[in-house]
């Protein structure tokens, strides 16, 4: 899976995460996956907060036109455009939702899923608020800070995704969650297993004060 052309005007930095070491590593960790993605031959691919559409288009390229449906839905509608500008960059069809993370998905219907979330615990004001984003669908300048910041454990908005797993995922299904050492992942594996599912560590990285996991998520 080679990485999408993408393309950043200048207004756009202060708009939109750029792509970086975590979305890279889920790259990666998607490519070492490929073939077994392939096998389960998904229909509907989702990525939760896509930011700049590397990610989703780069699927929606190596699953090839036709046999599986990509989606990106993301809260910022900044980040709605870049996805679209992405994906028409590199000729490959992706629907774009301006949505808070899954509410719009009929029960079962999502094969693949993929989430880099705002992970970093955070504390004070960058982690206020973060449990009702719903509602913030602003045209203005979207504040980047919650493209990063998870709350005080780091995980306030993975563990609403994490609620609504058991409903969304198709019987099938798989998810590909990316999560930092301070997030606990042995924990969100073993608290998964407890709710029907299967949790394994597909890669890691150590970058720059950073220890990054991808964690694959199906059900038993």
């Amino acid at each position: 899976m080679q990485t999408p052309i993408y393309k950043f005007d200048p207004e756009d930095y202060d708009n939109v995460y750029e792509p970086a070491e975590d979305s890279f590593l889920l790259l990666d960790a998607l490519e070492d996956d490929l073939e077994a993605i392939k096998l389960r031959q998904p229909l509907i691919c989702v990525e939760i907060g896509p930011g700049s559409g590397i990610v989703v288009t780069a699927l929606a390229r190596a699953l090839g036109i036709g046999n599986s449906h990509c989606l990106g839905v993301d809260i910022n509608p900044h980040a709605c455009r870049m996805t679209q500008r992405t994906s028409r960059l590199n000729c490959c069809p992706v629907e774009v939702l301006n949505m808070d993370l899954l509410a719009g998905f009929r029960d079962g219907s999502v094969d693949l899923l993929v989430f880099n979330p705002p992970y970093v615990p955070t504390s004070g004001e960058a982690g206020q608020e973060l449990e009702e984003q719903i509602g913030e669908f602003s045209e203005e300048r979207h504040n980047l800070v919650k493209s990063w910041a998870g709350g005080l454990d780091g995980m306030v908005v993975t563990k609403r995704v994490l609620r609504d797993l058991q409903r969304i995922i198709s019987k099938d299904g798989v998810f590909y969650l990316l999560l930092v050492k301070e997030n606990k992942p042995l924990d969100v594996i073993r608290l998964l297993e407890k709710n029907g599912f299967t949790g394994e560590i597909l890669k890691e990285r150590k970058i720059r004060g950073e220890h990054l996991f991808v964690i694959k998520i199906s059900r038993k």
